[in-house]
């Protein structure tokens, strides 16, 4: 005979509903609770007041609530897994009363960082819209950890992002795509370009663009320096996004650090060149992130399948 369950499971099996379960996950995805009011069709007071009415039915705090936002905690992150596999269920059970005609064109949600958007991403998706022109596709960029929050939460399906921090990647499955190196380009009538052996002292002489704050291209470009005992100086534009990036190296007389694959394509087109510095230990693999506990649909495998193709040129480096 089973053993009786406790009697906080009891309460919690017995009280426990959907209601519950739609706030938390609305509000996991949305990040605010304001936000995931308004998807709701709710106060915020009460979306507050059904958040905590699950956090005493679980026993524990599920959501970090702060002024610019909330935050999923540990057990929160854990919760939310079953929360989506459940109202995934209703849905599946939903469509199944409404027949074969009434399902929904396919659309993949795919997240990417912006530094894989000029080579990896662009060349993933004209592949993947000349084979399969009849299924959305819905792409948006951030910041990694941003990305993998996205991921865990269910807002995307897949990313082409990077290896985090073991508590980040629970759940989670990386496939690496080969390593991605930082890279110091210039326009090709830069001065620096017409140097046969430039140092990193002489790259600072001039403005810099670099990678911003807290992401892992940042963080190599500032450990690149100090390895050779220089700061990191005042006066950069700092931006993840390559296509502003490009433009300023291609337009100025700016510097332009960032991962090789945001800059490859500009150079593969002449717009900009590499100087040829020794950046050995700044390399760091992109990859695919998913779901761990889920296998992708068909459609979804076809265009990872497209990703892997387009970032070969990157693994052979």
């Amino acid at each position: 005979m089973k053993p009786p369950a406790p009697p906080a499971l009891e309460i919690f099996r017995n009280r426990v509903r959907l209601r519950h379960l739609y706030c938390f996950v609305a509000v996991s995805q949305t990040q605010h609770l304001g936000r995931a009011a308004d998807r709701l069709g709710l106060t915020q007071p009460a979306v507050s007041k059904t958040l905590s009415e699950l956090e005493e039915l679980t026993g524990t705090r599920l959501l970090v609530r702060q002024r610019a936002g909330t935050e999923l905690t540990t057990a929160g992150t854990r919760f939310l897994r079953h929360a989506l596999r459940i109202l995934a269920d209703i849905d599946a059970a939903a469509d199944s009363m409404a027949g074969e005609q009434a399902q929904p064109q396919e659309r993949i949600r795919l997240g990417a960082l912006p530094s894989v958007v000029p080579a990896v991403l662009t060349d993933a998706l004209l592949r993947f819209r000349a084979a399969h022109p009849e299924v959305g596709l819905a792409v948006q960029t951030g910041m990694n950890r941003s990305l993998i929050d996205q991921l865990k939460a269910d807002v995307l399906d897949l990313v082409i992002g990077r290896m985090d921090d073991p508590v980040a990647m629970e759940s989670l499955w990386f496939e690496s795509l080969g390593p991605d190196s930082l890279a110091l380009a210039v326009r090709s009538a830069h001065p620096l370009a017409a140097v046969s052996r430039p140092t990193l002292l002489d790259v600072l002489a001039w403005p810099l663009v670099i990678p911003a704050a807290g992401s892992i291209p940042r963080h190599n470009t500032e450990s690149l320096l100090a390895r050779h005992g220089l700061p990191l100086p005042g006066g950069c534009v700092e931006t993840s996004d390559a296509y502003l990036g490009r433009l300023l190296a291609r337009h100025s007389d700016c510097v332009w650090a960032a991962p090789l694959s945001a800059a490859q394509r500009a150079v593969a087109e002449d717009e900009l060149v590499l100087l040829p510095l020794d950046t050995q230990g700044t390399e760091e693999p992109i990859g695919l992130l998913r779901h761990g506990d889920r296998t992708l649909s068909p459609m979804a495998e076809a265009l990872a399948d497209c990703i892997r193709a387009a970032a070969r040129p990157l693994a052979a480096q």
